[in-house]
Order: C-alpha cells, then structure tokens, then sequence
C-alpha cells in the first residue's frame, strides 16, 4: 500500500516544504490541491509546473493527483466545466499526476435524474481528453452523491477507463454506507481512497486518524495491497484544528497497523 496526504492540510506551505514534508515522514505522494490560494494550479505556465516536476522527482516523492474543484453535476451549461476540466487535464498531464480530482456539485434545485446525466455527460465529453492526456478523472463521493451508490449512477453510463471514482470515507459514512456497502459499488471504478477522522457526525472537526468515529480500519482492510491511500486532514476549513506536520508520521504508522492488523 501506498501513503499519500493532501496539501488540503498544510494550506499555502511552499512546496519545498512539502516535499521535505513527505521524504521526512516517509510519504510516498501528495495531492496536490489544485486552488488560487496554493502554489500549483491551472493558470500557472511551463516554468512553474517543470518546477514542480523537478522538486518531486529529485525527492522521489510522486505527485498523486490534482485535486481540482470542477462540478459535474451542477446546473449550467456544459462549456464552462469543459473548460474547466480541460485545464485540469493539461495541469495533471505536465506535472505527471495520474489523476484529476473532481466533484459532482450538483444543485438543489435538480432531480436526481437530471443531476446523473449532466454529470455522465460531461465526464463522458471529457473522457477521451483525459485518455489522449494519460490522465484518469476521478469522481469523488462527496456532496450530491456522497455514497457509493450514488457515485455509480453516474460512472456506470460513463463506462470509460479513463473515468472512475475517489472514494472518501468519511462521505460515504456520512451517508449511511457501512465501508463494505461502498467499497463494493466503488471497487470497479476506484483510483484510490481518501482517509480522515471526525468525532462525530454533528462534528466534522478534523482529528488524528484513529482518534475519531470513523471506521477507518475496515475502510483500509478492503482495499488491494497496491492502493493509493491519502489523508485528506481539512486544516483549510477548519484553521483552529491541531497542525497537520506533527501528526504525520503517526497517521502513516496508523494506517499501516489497520492494514495489517498488527
């Protein structure tokens, strides 16, 4: 199994202290969340991005995923998230990242049926454009289709390899799927797998991993044992939860010992 954390957790750290970061707690990747407010994102030109590239490769530490923001279930037209997914596409593309993180997003004022074919719709559009890229988007379960189930209405249609699922377990808990129900569902389509902890379903405050209600173990014991598995520790929304840096090490130990049992 392989470890990854998001820069979601370290929000505005320079990448050299990424990097280090990660070589020093013994992380094998990061996802790299792809937003204005952080050193790698869309509007950023050559230099910057063979920068990137450069930094991780002399570390050995791989570059997991753009973490992007794109909605694909959201009302409107269909061009702006084209658009939107392009530039995603082409960032992961030059920085080497095998995956493009994005979310539904889709609306209140939406039915179910409405929301699942918009969302199979663009990302069938896109899907050829992320296979001529190398790239493979990746749907996360998350606010309009938080389970596993609802995440393959939509991957289901799309029926493409380059198209699949990032399965974040605190969402699909949070949805009322045991992590067997999930992962069941998701296993055909799964990229990989985000992690986290929470005390509560009334308290989504992050927490060291194993410190919370989340059922973190089974969660990790059903994956393959080549699996990408990231920490996806909120600090950005949550400024007064403990630092990410000092919990690390301890995450990774923790994830292992679920993995194994021991």
């Amino acid at each position: 199994m392989k470890y990854a954390f998001s820069t979601l957790g370290v929000p505005g750290m320079p990448l050299r202290d990424v990097v280090r970061l990660a070589n020093s707690t013994g992380y094998d990747g990061v996802e790299l969340r792809a937003h204005p407010e952080e050193p790698v994102h869309p509007a950023i030109g050559a230099e910057e991005r063979a920068d990137v590239v450069e930094r991780f490769d002399a570390a050995g530490v791989r570059i997991l995923a753009v973490a992007g923001y794109a909605q694909v279930a959201a009302p409107g037209e269909d061009e702006p998230v084209h658009q939107e997914l392009r530039g995603l596409l082409a960032l992961a593309r030059d920085l080497g990242a095998p995956y493009v993180r994005v979310f539904p997003g889709g609306g209140d004022e939406q039915d179910q049926e409405e929301a699942d074919a918009a969302a199979a719709r663009r990302l069938g559009l896109a899907a050829e454009t992320a296979a001529d890229m190398g790239v493979r988007i990746l749907l996360e379960t998350h606010d309009s289709h938080r389970t596993g189930a609802a995440a393959a209405r939509v991957l289901g249609p799309v029926g493409h390899k380059n198209v699949g699922a990032l399965w974040d377990v605190m969402h699909t808990w949070l949805g009322g799927e045991t992590p067997a129900a999930a992962h069941a569902v998701l296993a055909p389509h799964l990229g990989y797998t985000q992690v986290k902890d929470i005390a509560s379903a009334d308290d989504t405050t992050p927490l060291a991993l194993g410190a919370g209600a989340l059922p973190l173990d089974e969660c990790v014991r059903l994956l393959d044992d080549d699996a990408w598995v990231c920490w996806e520790y909120e600090k950005r929304w949550y400024p007064d939860a403990a630092d990410l840096p000092g919990m690390l090490a301890a995450g990774r130990e923790y994830l292992e010992h679920a993995r194994t049992g021991r």
